[in-house]
């Protein structure tokens, strides 16, 4: 037998057979045994290649089968079966290996993903999006998900976020400690699961945003762990730094982004996900835990180049292949670096979770106390931009960290009024968020169920309460109204689109704020938004307006419509004359209900 001369890592399917390569640069043999063998390593002995590679092909061997690799270490003698690194699909985390097809079948051809400044996004847990009873334990998986597609086209998202689905320990978790980041959750469906996912979601218009983990791995499951047998004073072997920087909040397991073996494996996963899988995009946890030790901007004694090279590395590799795919980096230091340009010194990410937005918008709403709320800082964080583009932040005030029980949080409106999440505080003040989410310059991205009021805090091991769409459909409709508006559906809110913003009115003694958001500017671009932060209602609240004529109202976030508990203060089209108000050059008029934006623009 002789090395491959078929290119590829892991188990690679050809006409009759199957290629396997492995790294392995401390192992004196490796073998690959599986059901094509009888299990038995002696049968299939690999042959070394350069640099610590090993290969064989095996004619005969056939997707559907399970195999492990069998190493020898060359110091010790000790013989260790190993699951793929590369492996795409696995019994479960502790099991074998499956050699899965790498030519995936598509229906959906043709599809493009919106544009960032048109993006709106829903970030999910498949788990716990919704169970299914057919499932051996009730769980969630992607045929839960694909048929809830139509559900969210529905409601006016365009891209779904879906939470890490790579293989993970037992069938409960968030998905943020992947035992082997190639292989899809076997629980979920695999990867045949996930591409018929993918598939349908584009079928529905609706973009695939993948969530990656390279900050670290494991801890638990993980074959990679001292992979080839060798490690440095105990600690994880080749694919980890086996000094100070191996430690991680999480386990210490960061993989050595130094180590160049290491680095192409990362990047290929990266890779996997946008071009076999069609991923339109990749959400990337913890990037400060990549860049730093320590995680921290404050602290330059910790930074890793290796793994700031990494991150820009990726980045340029996707955007030279495929470059209308979006990078997102959970960074939450506002750091414009992450989103500048590899060729200006930053590391390429199209788009950061924008952490300045989520807590001055999240503190501001969430305060019972009128008097408490800031509304310079508010207006300072809508007005916020990274390297002058608004669409460079991905913003928010629910997400999976945010709201999740076992870190000590809870969803918004139960922040709002604990035990009350239906409240009519609850009520205003969440949907008064929604609305400043989806009208502030950047992407805006929910969590699931914030459309329809989920309270109490989310857990993995729950499902949604999906009888609150039906409780709370005004609600569900006050969100759809809003994406509606968000993503100019009626060509009259083109602003909301648009790079530019204006916090042109903060009223700090009534706690009222206005922005002027515009594209190119004119009728149906200009978009006025008025947000009250208080518990008091005006009939004639005046307001600065850019243009004179007849602004028409959008949205008003205070209509009875949307729950039985607004107020429905009257809130009625109205004419701008010319008067100069806050620095605008024309005035109006308009009713604004307590804790509720209103939305206005003009038609053409």
């Amino acid at each position: 037998m002789v090395p491959s001369t078929r290119p590829g890592m892991g188990a690679v399917p050809y006409s009759g057979g199957v290629t396997f390569r492995v790294w392995a640069p401390f192992a004196s043999a490796v073998a690959v045994a599986g059901g094509f063998n009888a299990w038995n390593p002696e049968a299939s002995p690999m042959k070394p290649e350069s640099d610590g590679y090993w290969s064989l092909d095996i004619d005969g061997a056939a997707i559907g089968d399970q195999y492990k690799f069998v190493l020898t270490n060359g110091a010790t003698g000790e013989v260790l079966w190993k699951n793929d690194p590369y492996a795409l699909s696995m019994t479960h985390s502790a099991g074998n290996s499956i050699i899965a097809a790498t030519d995936l079948a598509w229906t959906t051809e043709g599809y493009v993903a919106p544009a960032s400044n048109e993006l709106v996004i829903y970030e999910l847990h498949v788990g716990s999006f919704e169970f299914d009873p057919h499932n051996s334990d009730g769980r969630g998986d992607f045929e839960t998900v694909l048929g809830k597609l139509s559900y969210l086209s529905d409601l006016g998202v365009n891209a779904i976020q879906v939470m890490p689905s790579d293989e993970f320990p037992g069938t409960l978790s968030w998905g943020y400690n992947p035992a082997n980041i190639f292989a899809i959750e076997d629980h979920y469906g695999g990867p045949s699961g996930f591409s018929r996912l993918v598939d349908a979601a584009h079928a529905h218009g609706l973009a695939v945003i993948y969530d990656v983990v390279y900050n670290h791995l494991g801890p638990d499951d993980l074959d990679l762990w001292q992979f080839d047998g060798w490690s440095q004073d105990g600690n994880g072997g080749i694919y980890f730094y086996n000094d100070w920087r191996r430690q991680t909040p999480w386990g210490d397991t960061r993989p050595d982004y130094g180590r160049g073996e290491v680095r192409q494996y990362l990047r290929d996963n990266a890779l996997y996900w946008v071009l076999q899988q069609r991923c339109d995009g990749l959400r990337f946890d913890a990037t400060s835990w990549i860049r730093s030790a320590k995680g921290a901007d404050n602290d330059p004694g910790a930074d890793l180049p290796d793994g700031q090279a990494l991150l820009a590395w990726i980045n340029t590799e996707i955007a030279d292949r495929q470059p209308w795919k979006l990078t997102i980096a959970e960074d939450m230091y506002d750091n414009a670096t992450i989103t500048r340009s590899v060729g200006s010194g930053g590391l390429g990410f199209g788009a950061q979770w924008g952490s300045g937005f989520l807590h001055g918008v999240r503190d501001t709403i969430v305060s019972s106390d009128d008097s408490k709320r800031d509304m310079q800082r508010l207006a300072d964080v809508i007005a916020q931009k990274f390297n002058d583009n608004a669409f460079e932040r991905v913003i928010y005030i629910e997400s999976h960290d945010e709201v999740a029980a076992s870190s000590g949080h809870s969803r918004v409106p139960e922040m709002i009024w604990p035990g009350q999440p239906d409240s009519t505080p609850s009520q205003k003040r969440a949907t008064l968020g929604a609305a400043l989410v989806l009208t502030a310059p950047g992407i805006p991205m929910i969590f699931m169920g914030q459309e329809f009021l989920q309270g109490g805090a989310w857990s993995d091991a729950e499902a949604l309460d999906w009888s609150l769409a039906d409780r709370f459909a005004g609600i569900l409709a006050c969100y759809r109204d809003l994406i509606h508006l968000r993503r100019n559906w009626f060509d009259t809110t083109r602003g909301l689109r648009g790079q530019n913003v204006d916090v042109h009115h903060v009223n700090q003694t009534d706690k009222v704020l206005a922005f002027h958001r515009w594209d190119q500017g004119g009728p149906c671009d200009d978009v006025i938004v008025l947000a009250n932060l208080a518990d008091r209602a005006y009939g004639d609240y005046r307001i600065g307006l850019p243009r004179g004529g007849l602004w028409r109202v959008r949205f008003n976030g205070d209509w009875g419509g949307y729950s039985t508990a607004f107020g429905d203060q009257p809130c009625l089209d109205l004419w701008a004359t010319e008067d100069e108000a806050d620095g605008m050059p024309f005035l109006g008029q308009v009713g604004l209900g307590p804790y509720a934006a209103v939305i206005l623009s003009q038609d053409a």
